[in-house]
């Protein structure tokens, strides 16, 4: 079975749907920091050391294992040279 079966077979259980719509802003997060980090060319470790943290650490927030906090954000932000936007819409 390919992934968009797969999915659509997932997507027709509510408990599914609700926990997919719950965690889809740590989704994003993660999402994004992956996105960040590979287009700077960077291992885990490389940006880790960058932030004066472990590597476990960008694991965990790029598996959507913790919620970074803003000031990790921040922090990312600024050793990849990048904005960061939080919007409340």
């Amino acid at each position: 079975m390919d992934w968009d079966t797969h999915k659509k077979l997932l997507l027709k259980d509510p408990g599914f749907r609700k926990a997919l719509k719950e965690t889809e802003l740590e989704y994003q997060v993660a999402r994004n920091i992956i996105k960040a980090r590979i287009e700077k060319n960077l291992t885990q470790a490389q940006l880790a050391k960058k932030l004066k943290t472990r590597q476990s650490v960008i694991s965990r927030a790029e598996n959507a294992k913790t919620v970074p906090s803003l000031s990790f954000l921040k922090r990312l932000a600024d050793v990849l040279h990048m904005s960061l936007r939080v919007e409340l819409k």
